[in-house]
C-alpha cells in the first residue's frame, strides 16, 4: 500500500522557519534544512518541497492566517515550534501515515551505512548519499586517477566532509562492483555490501540519471 502522507497545520511552522531562513524563499530539493525537517517529521522531501511552494504563493486564506501570525514574530515562531517538538508521537511514522506500515525509504539514504564488518571511524561516517556522490565520480574518472591526489577527488572529499583516501577506497571497492574491469573479483572491506547495493541502484542505468542526482544532492552540503 502506498504511504498516505498526512498533515497537520503546525507542521507549517517548521516550514515557515527554513523559508524565512536567508536567502529567503524556497529552499532546494535536497538542501540539509530542508532534508533535516523531513527526517523529523518522517514526510518525504519531494511532499515538503510542494509544501513550500505553497508559502510563495500562500493560495488558501487558513495558510495566510498562519503565515500573518508567525512569519513576523520570530519568538512566536520558536516557541510554536518548541512545542511541536514536544507533542506526543512527534518525528515518529505512526503519528503521521494512516493505515500503512512503516518502511524506511529515502531516510535510510541519510543515515550512517551499515557495514559488513568493523568499520574505521571515516567509513562509519559514510552515507548512502555520500557513496551515491562517489559513484558518480567514479563513472567520471579513469582507474589510474581514482587515488587521493587527484583533484576532482579532493575537492568531493571537501564537499561531503569525509577524506581522498576514502574516497579512493570506495572507488577501490566499486572497482569490484564493476563488471567491465577485470583482475578485481575479490576484496576484503566493510564496505563491500553497501558499495553492492548502491551499485545495484545505479550503475547499471544511464549515468546522466545518476548525474543529475548527483548534482541535486550536492545541495545538501553546499
Amino acid at each position: 500500500m502506498a504511504r498516505r502522507p498526512i498533515w497537520h497545520d503546525e507542521y507549517w511552522l517548521l516550514l515557515i522557519k527554513i523559508f524565512l531562513k536567508q536567502p529567503q524563499g524556497v529552499k532546494r530539493l535536497y538542501s540539509k534544512d530542508l532534508i533535516d525537517v523531513a527526517m523529523e517529521l518522517n514526510l518525504p522531501p519531494a511532499f515538503l518541497h510542494q509544501k513550500m511552494m505553497q508559502l510563495r504563493r500562500i493560495d488558501t486564506p487558513r495558510l495566510q492566517r498562519i503565515w500573518d501570525s508567525y512569519a513576523n514574530n520570530p519568538r512566536k515562531l520558536a516557541r510554536g515550534i518548541k512545542l511541536l517538538r514536544q507533542m506526543n508521537g512527534f518525528g515518529t511514522a505512526g503519528a503521521f501515515y494512516k493505515d500503512v506500515r512503516e518502511v524506511d525509504t529515502w531516510q535510510n539514504d541519510f543515515k550512517p551505512i551499515v557495514t559488513t564488518g568493523p568499520a574505521t571511524p571515516d567509513e562509519a561516517r559514510l552515507t548512502p548519499v555520500m557513496l551515491i556522490m562517489i559513484l558518480d565520480l567514479y563513472f567520471r574518472l579513469t582507474p589510474i586517477t581514482m587515488v587521493p591526489q587527484t583533484p576532482e577527488i579532493i575537492a568531493l572529499a571537501k564537499l561531503i566532509h569525509t577524506t581522498p583516501e576514502q574516497i579512493a577506497a570506495v572507488m577501490e571497492v566499486y572497482r569490484v562492483c564493476d563488471p567491465y574491469i577485470k583482475g578485481e573479483e575479490f576484496i576484503v572491506s566493510p564496505l563491500l555490501s553497501p558499495c553492492m547495493a548502491i551499485w545495484k541502484r545505479f550503475g547499471n542505468e544511464d549515468p546522466d540519471k545518476l548525474a543529475a542526482l548527483a548534482a541535486q544532492l550536492k545541495d545538501y552540503w553546499e
